[in-house]
């Protein structure tokens, strides 16, 4: 009875401060600290991740710069995290990135600011989540030409594929949410099970290892650029593998997570600090046992990985089975993101950030999901997948789409604390985690790493450039700037209100003075956050 009513008592505080910040606690709380690690790590998965984007490192630096990036990455990744961490336990809220910079950023820019960063985080979580669909295609139709050789993969199969796997999510999310919580849970133990299996049966099997001087100091530079400008190209893989971790912050509300505020930065920390550990383990592993880089990366069956464990086991099925294993894990994080995707669509939609908002943000009563925003998500998904119809190089694009839109929504609440800070407008994070005087310098030291990140993925991969291996990403990411912009200009700095003060005045609002007399709260009412 007493975790019973331990339990009732921190959902009440958790819906408390909810309200507080201008919101109803409308979708029903089911994770657990261990089902929302299972779901961050299985969304981040950066073993599964970094092998299937191997041939980017392979040709960029070759196996040391796959390495030495990756650690460098995940430390500075840890600064990221740990700031994040701070803002979510201050502020449990579904938007996320957007919502923090809401509250933090000085007034007079917090609106716009966090609209723009709303934009950047849902096109990358959908992007990602498209990224996703099509590499689970393609290791299952890898998987189908190294068991049947004559049978030739065609764009139109993995595009048809990838649709199948954004319907199955899309199904399972609005059918079966209540079982999110346990199958993120066995997803944990799945995940860390089959990181052991494929590195030790790929070590073992292997009888042709490379040596010790070629994995950790033998430069490999296939891109016609010069030594050091090969290994800044390097760190994408890298930084593919290590996103996605704010996953909890957006599910801390959204998808009932008991007591968020204490235990959604703990996931997001403790799913940085897995992935960091098997993403090391793996990539060491996958390069001692790297063949022939030529032919692994011309392997009929689209997937150097597939190769690698063929290779290492000299089996049909034994490949077939150590890819099997990962394949699960991308078939849940194909669920996770759309979950995560369609949760910060909800937010948005919530503060009139979308076109007919009402209608995306509302939640089914019955089964307590926002039904037409998963719906959403699916269709966005589906959209960026087609574009595989047309051309190889349009959808790597949109694989570089995903990651800087993370960055850059990563990047814009430590902005908008830094920014404060220098005007005079910071305000205390209160909630139950905080990294005290450490905060600011953290958030520094992990913007400078997010905007170095993201320039360089706008830089071309191979030389000479032309317009067949031209990287279009500066492109991209341009039009959703101009799209955020007009959207703003039409809509959105009348509709957006960003998160609300007790359900009545928008926080913005509040922060600008523009408060109501009406609406004000005088101190012997409910404790509403300090803004």
């Amino acid at each position: 009875m007493l975790g019973d009513e331990k339990a009732i008592l921190e959902d009440v505080e958790e819906d408390t401060k909810i309200q507080n910040l201008g919101y109803e606690q409308e979708l029903k709380r089911s994770f657990g600290l261990l089902g929302m690690i299972g779901f961050a790590f299985s969304i981040v998965s950066s073993w599964t991740a970094l092998g299937g984007v191997l041939i980017v490192g392979v040709e960029s630096g070759g196996p040391p710069v796959m390495i030495y990036s990756w650690i460098g990455v995940c430390l500075f990744s840890l600064a990221v995290a740990y700031s994040m961490a701070e803002m979510c336990s201050a502020y449990p809220l579904a938007g996320g990135q957007y919502s923090w910079v809401a509250v933090l950023a000085p007034p007079k820019i917090a609106r716009g600011m966090s609209w723009i960063t709303g934009w950047f985080m849902i096109v990358g979580v959908l992007a990602m989540g498209a990224t996703n669909n099509f590499i689970g295609a393609n290791f299952i139709l890898g998987l189908a030409n190294l068991s049947f050789p004559n049978y030739s993969i065609e764009r139109w199969h993995t595009v048809l594929l990838a649709y199948c796997i954004a319907a199955l999510s899309t199904t399972v999310n609005i059918f079966g949410p209540h079982l999110l919580d346990r199958v993120s849970r066995f997803m944990l133990l799945w995940n860390i099970t089959s990181f052991v299996i494929v590195v030790v049966t790929t070590l073992a099997t292997n009888d042709h290892k490379q040596s010790a001087s070629f994995v950790f100091s033998d430069f490999q530079n296939f891109t016609g650029f010069s030594t050091g400008f090969a290994a800044i190209l390097g760190l994408l893989q890298s930084s593919f593998g290590m996103c996605c971790y704010d996953a909890p912050a957006h599910m801390s509300e959204a998808s009932e997570m008991r007591d968020a505020s204490r235990e959604a930065p703990k996931a997001i920390i403790m799913a940085v600090y897995i992935s960091s550990f098997t993403g090391l383990v793996f990539l060491i592993s996958v390069c001692f046992c790297i063949g022939d880089i030529e032919t692994i990366s011309s392997s009929p069956t689209g997937v150097p990985l597939i190769q690698i464990f063929y290779d290492s086991t000299g089996s049909v099925v034994g490949a077939c089975f150590l890819l099997s294993l990962i394949v699960v894990i991308i078939l849940f994080c194909s669920n996770a993101l759309l979950a995560e995707g369609s949760r910060s669509l909800y937010a948005f939609a919530r503060d009139h950030g979308l076109p007919f908002s009402r209608f995306f943000a509302t939640v089914n009563e019955e089964r307590g999901v926002p039904i037409y925003a998963i719906l959403l998500a699916c269709g966005v998904q589906i959209a960026l997948n087609s574009i595989y119809f047309g051309t190889l190089t349009g959808f790597n694009t949109v694989i570089s789409i995903a990651t800087e839109g993370f960055y850059l929504s990563y990047a814009m609440p430590l902005l908008a604390r830094l920014i404060a800070w220098c005007t005079g407008d910071a305000k205390p994070l209160r909630g139950p985690y905080t990294l005290g005087r450490y905060s600011i310098w953290m958030n520094a030291l992990g913007l400078l790493f997010l905007v170095f990140t993201s320039i360089t993925f706008n830089f071309p991969t191979l030389s000479p450039v032309d317009k067949d291996n031209m990287n279009y990403t500066s492109a991209a990411i341009g039009v959703i700037a101009l799209l955020s912009l007009v959207t703003w200009i039409t809509t959105g700095h009348k509709a957006f209100t960003g998160p609300e003060l007790a359900g009545e005045v928008p926080i913005l609002d509040v922060r600008l003075g523009n408060m109501p007399q009406e609406a004000r709260f005088d101190d012997k009412k409910a404790d509403v956050v300090d803004l």
